[in-house]
């Protein structure tokens, strides 16, 4: 359950690469003069500037376009309809686009399955037959039998954008709480099914965000967390005062009855889970982004106090399994890549720890209970490794996995004898297999095949030295035979923040980048998780510009090793990542050939005041009410860091009108700005997408 979480919270900024696959390839391969496009004059519209100055701790800083920030004004609608005109004009030009799009279907077309989950009888799955725009969600009584439909979100909509957004199945796998979130927003609706029947109840649970479910073992209801109903609070409010509730299963919402609710400290949020043997409910306690988190406990069928586990928030807690009242701890607590810990309830001090599994020299990534054993997924200079031990800490061994790559995800429950990993790499599809722990033996369960040759690429993994003598390591893809000559194009992708690891995965747009000649470079830069707690840190805050420097850093090694040179350097970043690719644009004009710049955070002295951005105050900072964090902030903020008179590299900026994470204006403020400013010839151009969010539950055909 609580990789649920963990992960849950991880989404709170990051965002999936393969957003806007065809712009970001049209416009990159354009850029680096791999096909050519007929030269355009760009009439970018008119963007008329307003005299807004805010006071930043004696600092006047003006803010020229917040009339961007309004979506729904007329102004903005025109701006944006005008703005997509100029790019789209742009980019059907480009000779190769039909030719590009149609290889792109080509290769998207093949079946794409999740790993199965085992609940009750019954095992669950997600398919994609290939080009549906949402996976559909089925089951299955034996492994080798038949499968049959459980829930088709396609036929939600007639677009494609309603998705399911988590799933929650009780004990015996005959009922399941599911969410639809629709045009990419983070809002969604709970709804409840009957597996036997697939029929849904008469009840839909609202004012849903980031929720979690925690089925009673008797079936009667369920444990879930939920934001203020609109009205009940100030509209600025509307993303705090987290509330956990008890539904009773075939009753109306507003019957629901309060659980856990905390007045005093409004930014507070809680995720409902119970232990694995029904006994406890639990609340995992968390502050935006922070690692750092509480647990909250009480028994079950118990109406008392919750009991503090961990109450400090001096660390990450993760619940991993309890036996009665012995509870098995994933803790950074004097530990920042990881430790298991066992906890006993009744005399929770820490003095009465005991250390099962201590800290090694690999990133404990996920620890799941399956057969008895602790399967272990460590992280290794970003990539995983897979251990196996026994749940009092003693090694049992390794499981081996196909290549150099990432376990996606891991399966299965405390008393089954088989577990489903879910494996990829860079030209490595996804791929589902089954492993059996009396063969000990790895099979493949479902096949990905991708009309194109693995045994055409190669990977290689280099390190390199950031500004500060720091050893950063860089995956680089390439089609064998690569030839060191300086003049290969380069597609150099990062995030580097909120404790978010990089590690290989496969993507059909890399896959038509190289088949056109392309380098994929991904370096692992500060700010990630991949060597631990303090690698986060090193690239959070006041340290931010650590990040930037890895990224600069990376790109000139690629230049001074001869992979490439700055004209047929292409960078990319999303989300945070975006941020990422903005400011070393801003700092390093000079040395890319191209920028593409997705649903990024730019405006760093307000993104707190939208939507869930108070959320990463504990990444960021608040340079409204912190003067050091301002300083900081104000020195690297794209926004307030484009020069006049700097020739910028051709940049495409690309965000979607229903973003509710990194809401839109942050790029519009940023295009409005560089197209003001800048003066030369190359293209400064913003995509803005209709019907989308942030990128989680897009459809295939966008």
């Amino acid at each position: 359950m609580f990789n649920k979480v963990k992960n849950l919270i991880k989404s709170l900024i990051q965002i999936s690469i393969n957003k806007k696959t065809l712009s970001i390839l049209l416009f990159s391969l354009v850029l680096v003069k791999v096909m050519p496009v007929s030269a355009q004059n760009f009439n970018y519209p008119l963007s008329h500037k307003d005299n807004v100055i805010e006071n930043y701790h004696g600092i006047k800083v003006a803010d020229p376009y917040r009339w961007l920030e309004d979506p729904s004004s007329e102004q903005t609608k025109n701006w944006v309809e005008a703005e997509n005109k100029v790019t789209f004009n742009y980019l059907n030009s480009v000779p190769a686009k039909e030719k590009i799009k149609e290889r792109l279907t080509e290769l998207w077309n093949y079946p794409k399955y999740s790993a199965p989950t085992k609940e009750g009888n019954n095992y669950f799955f997600f398919k994609n037959d290939g080009l549906q725009n949402q996976a559909v969600l089925y089951m299955q009584e034996k492994l080798k039998s038949t499968p049959k439909v459980l829930l088709d979100p396609n036929k939600l909509t007639s677009d494609g954008t309603a998705a399911l957004s988590g799933q929650y199945y009780n004990k015996q796998g005959t009922l399941l709480a599911y969410g639809i979130s629709k045009n990419g927003s983070d809002r969604q609706e709970i709804k409840i099914k009957k597996i036997a029947t697939g029929h849904d109840y008469d009840e839909v649970l609202k004012w849903c965000k980031f929720s979690g479910v925690a089925w009673k073992s008797d079936n009667s209801g369920f444990y879930y967390n939920r934001y203020p109903e609109p009205g009940t609070v100030a509209t600025e409010d509307l993303n705090n005062y987290s509330t956990v509730y008890w539904h009773t299963l075939g009753t109306s919402q507003d019957l629901d009855k309060l659980v856990y609710q905390d007045k005093d400290n409004k930014e507070l949020s809680f995720f409902p889970f119970t232990s694995e043997d029904g006994k406890y409910l639990m609340l995992h306690i968390y502050k935006g982004t922070a690692p750092e988190n509480n647990i909250y406990f009480r028994d079950i069928n118990s109406d008392n106090s919750f009991k503090k586990l961990f109450n400090s928030a001096d660390a990450s807690y993760e619940y991993v399994d309890n036996k009665d009242n012995i509870i098995y701890i994933k803790t950074t607590n004097d530990s920042p890549k990881g430790r298991i810990i066992t906890v006993d309830l009744n005399n929770p001090e820490k003095s009465n720890w005991k250390n099962i599994i201590p800290e090694q020299k690999e990133v404990m990534q996920s620890v799941h209970v399956i057969n008895h054993q602790l399967i272990i997924s460590y992280m290794h200079d970003a990539y995983n490794i897979l251990k196996t031990y026994d749940m009092s800490g003693k090694f049992i061994g390794q499981i081996d996995l196909p290549t150099i790559g990432t376990v996606d995800a891991i399966t299965g429950k405390k008393d089954d004898n088989e577990m489903f990993i879910k494996f990829s790499s860079f030209t490595y599809p996804s791929t589902t297999f089954t492993y059996n722990f009396g063969s000990g033996k790895l099979e493949n369960f479902m096949d990905s095949e991708v009309k194109f040759k693995p045994a055409d690429y190669e990977t290689k993994q280099v390190f390199y030295n950031s500004k500060d003598g720091t050893k950063v390591p860089m995956f680089l893809t390439y089609k064998k035979g690569l030839k060191l000559n300086g003049d290969n194009p380069v597609l150099l992708y990062g995030y580097g923040g909120f404790d978010v690891s990089l590690t290989p995965s496969f993507s059909i747009s890399r896959i038509v980048w190289m088949e056109h000649g392309g380098i994929f470079a991904m370096p692992n830069l500060r700010g990630g998780g991949e060597y631990g707690e303090e690698w986060h840190k090193a690239g959070m805050l006041e340290k931010k510009q650590n990040v930037f420097d890895d990224f600069i850093s990376a790109g000139e090694w690629l230049i001074k090793n001869n992979y490439t040179n700055s004209k047929k350097l292409a960078i990319n970043g999303g989300s945070n990542g975006g941020l990422l690719v903005a400011a070393c644009m801003i700092q390093k004009p000079n040395l890319f050939g191209a920028v593409v710049c997705s649903v990024p955070v730019i405006d760093m002295l307000r993104y707190h005041k939208f939507t869930v951005g108070r959320y990463w105050i504990p990444e960021y900072g608040n340079a409204e009410s912190n003067s050091a964090d301002f300083k900081f902030m104000y020195a690297y903020s794209p926004l307030h860091n484009v020069k006049e008179n700097v020739a910028y590299p051709p940049t495409l900026i690309t965000t979607a009108d229903t973003d509710d994470r990194v809401v839109p204006a942050h790029a519009k403020k940023f295009a409005a700005t560089l197209q003001e400013i800048y003066k030369g010839n190359n293209p400064i151009l913003i995509r803005i997408d209709t019907k989308a969010g942030h990128g989680a539950g897009k459809p295939t055909t966008k």
